[in-house]
């Protein structure tokens, strides 16, 4: 589920390839409680991307840290 959480991040900012396929493990941990606490209700492969985006200003810094350093 993080990861494909990870994934849309990194898909929706548009990077390179590369980096497209590297999605951290550092990453997925930074956000992991984010999503557990403000996206249980999305389903698997759905939009975690935008639950963590609508909940922007409640996420804890580790995880605004990965949105913005994807350029979201």
């Amino acid at each position: 589920m993080i990861r494909k959480l990870i994934l849309a991040i990194i898909v929706s900012a548009a990077v390179s390839p590369a980096l497209a396929a590297q999605g951290s493990s550092d990453e997925e941990a930074a956000c992991r409680p984010d999503v557990r606490r403000f996206c249980h209700a999305v389903p698997e492969g759905g939009n975690f991307l935008g639950c963590l985006q609508k909940n922007r200003d409640k996420l804890r810094r580790p995880c605004r840290g990965v949105l913005e350093s994807h350029g979201l």
